[in-house]
């Protein structure tokens, strides 16, 4: 039995893969940055009543799935959660002290997917971001 939330007048189940990139891609996401959003997505996903179920961060990316009402759109929630990070990164990492709003740690863009029924694939891929990463690595070598 799937797992239905409810609103007023709605029952719903939306989950999403979402995918987002550093400024120009950079390799920035290790050491102490790596656990630091992994926390503040949690946050601020719950102020909007969302729930990251998966999420992985490689040095290059993020990939989490995403239960997201359908009172939001997908955009709005994507755009929060990265410009409040970002604010968040350069707070408590960078060490700036005010000026906030300028801040661009994340590009533009960003992916989107509906999970639907394929949930547990999707969870899955997510989780085992590391392993794919390295077969396709591997495959790029052989070339």
């Amino acid at each position: 039995m799937r797992d239905y939330k409810s609103l007023a007048h709605t029952r719903w189940d939306c989950k999403y893969h979402i995918v987002f990139i550093p400024k120009r891609r950079r390799k920035v996401i290790y050491g102490n940055l790596r656990k630091f959003p992994e926390e503040i997505f949690h946050e601020l996903a719950r102020r909007k009543n969302c729930k990251i179920l998966e999420g992985h961060l490689m040095s290059d990316h993020i990939h989490m799935c995403v239960s997201i009402s359908p009172k939001y759109p997908v955009s709005h929630i994507a755009s929060y959660l990265k410009e409040k990070c970002a604010i968040e990164i350069a707070k408590n990492v960078k060490g700036k002290q005010r000026n906030f709003s300028g801040e661009h740690f994340w590009a533009r863009g960003y992916f989107v997917s509906t999970v639907g029924l394929d949930e547990d694939m999707v969870r899955r891929y997510i989780r085992d971001q590391e392993k794919n990463d390295a077969n396709r690595e591997q495959y790029d070598l052989d070339w």
